[in-house]
């Protein structure tokens, strides 16, 4: 195990290094510029879009969409599948970790990995819908490996096959055995529940919604999800309302150490700007997923014939995810003194909490993680398992679930470091062949987008037999 340790911390290093950063942030800079800062300036639409896009209710005007629209699930519950598998640890442990380890101002590279991320986003559920595919189920099916596939051609099909791959493996770590692990940690140490318990109880949940498909965790992920978040940030206010004299201090922190080195204080060991940077847009892209490349195969399933009206409404999920929730849990955490005494993970946003509202905050969060984790592990599952179906075709959907749901109690007893390293490792790996195929298909894009804008119809690709 030390060996694969090593291995993995070695292959870590590399493929979060500079030129990763590089290709991230370059990436969704140039995405954002060349769509003239238009997920910025279209938020407002977006989030009309999104509250159009509910069901059952008929939807009428300009924001509607046209009958016969294909797909599995509705536009906003897309959305809500897709965030569903980004509110997660990312939010709680994630947060606290790039502070810990790169102080405060990892949370200023935070917001600029989802600023920029938004437009990566848009790029992603927009080429999702454009190339997805229907099954032989008569599901559709999209994401980074079809719109390799399709968008640049048979001589791409093998990066398209590196992508699903990794994300296949990639969904029992970010999706899986991290966030049962998380909630089994803080059951433990809240509630005195222990690890083995959480971990079945997790899995005997999650199998009932998993083993249903899309429709049934999509139907789950629409009514947890915005309850669960709407919650959480409820709690983070009521906190910095408390923190309010501090609120002020925070920011200051926040933006002069996102250029400045910060020296060692307390239990905090201190962080040069590189290591705000890194673990800043680390963790940023673990929490909001912006180039992963995951968000877009749950977009690719929405009833819509539209593929920017979709791409409106994904990179909310970006700004909701980070800008928002995540902002709420920093702000939190660094108007207390906790981070200062060497804290980290999802303990130092427990205690964060709990200085402020003694007694109960530290089971806030506890009970905040074991519903974002569980909702990740629904949304992962859908994930992995049309990655798993690229490569297999659909006869092996039913055994990825089965294996998913299996790890989940091993989640929960397993070596945390260990996950995490290779969970952070995976995301990187998902998001190579990911980024590369959007900077190639960046012109149809921006084609797409300036047709929709111009009053153009804009409809997806030909419809695909996958296992044809």
């Amino acid at each position: 195990m030390e060996a694969l340790t090593n291995l993995l911390g070695v292959i870590n290093g590399v493929v979060w290094g500079p030129v990763m950063l590089v290709l991230l942030l370059g990436v969704g800079v140039y995405l954002q510029l060349g769509l003239k800062l238009m997920p910025i300036r279209k938020l407002g639409m977006g989030f009309k879009l999104m509250w159009a896009g509910r069901e059952p209710k008929p939807k009428t005007g300009k924001l509607a969409e046209k009958e016969g629209d294909e797909g599995e699930i509705s536009p906003f519950d897309a959305l809500m599948t897709a965030l569903s598998a980004t509110i997660g640890t990312g939010n709680i442990a994630g947060v606290a970790t790039a502070i810990a380890l790169g102080g405060p101002g990892a949370v200023f590279w935070m917001w600029i990995t989802a600023l920029v991320g938004m437009a990566t986003k848009f790029a992603e559920a927009v080429l999702a819908v454009r190339y997805r595919e229907t099954d032989s189920t008569g599901f559709h099916v999209g994401g980074p490996m079809f719109y390799i596939k399709n968008g640049l051609g048979k001589k791409w099909l093998w990066l398209g096959g590196v992508f699903a791959f990794f994300g296949a493996v990639a969904a029992f770590g970010i999706g899986n055995t991290v966030q049962s692990n998380s909630v089994a940690d803080a059951m433990d140490a809240t509630f005195g529940v222990p690890h083995w318990i959480t971990g079945v109880i997790i899995m005997v949940l999650a199998g009932a919604v998993i083993l249903g498909g899309i429709k049934r965790i999509a139907k789950v992920a629409g009514k947890l999800v915005p309850i669960m978040g709407i919650a959480y940030v409820v709690a983070g206010l009521l906190v910095l309302i408390i923190n309010a004299g501090q609120i002020g201090e925070a920011f200051g922190l926040i933006f002069y150490y996102a250029f400045n080195p910060m020296a060692a204080a307390g239990g905090f060991a201190g962080a040069a700007v590189m290591a705000a940077i890194r673990f800043g847009v680390a963790r940023g892209i673990f929490s909001n997923e912006a180039g992963l490349g995951s968000a877009p195969i749950a977009h690719a399933a929405a009833k819509t014939k539209n593929p920017v009206r979709q791409g409106l409404i994904a990179m909310l999920g970006t700004f909701i995810d980070t800008i928002i929730v995540c902002t709420i849990t920093a702000l939190v955490i660094l108007t207390s003194t906790v981070w200062i005494d060497g804290e980290a993970g999802a303990s130092l946003t427990a205690l964060s909490f709990d200085a402020a509202l003694p007694g109960f905050g530290n089971q806030i969060v506890a009970v905040a993680l074991a519903i974002f984790a569980f909702t990740t592990i629904l949304g992962w599952s859908f994930y992995g398992e049309k990655c798993c179906q690229f490569l297999f075709g659909t006869r092996s959907i039913m055994i990825y679930r089965v294996l998913f749901v299996l790890a989940i109690p091993l989640g929960a007893i397993a070596q945390l470091g260990f996950i995490w390293l290779m969970a952070d490792t995976f995301n990187a790996m998902m998001a190579i062949p990911n980024l590369i195929a959007l900077a190639l298909l960046s012109p149809v894009v921006f084609k797409l987008t300036k047709d929709y804008f111009d009053g153009k119809d804009v409809l997806p690709g030909e419809e695909l037999d996958h296992d044809q």
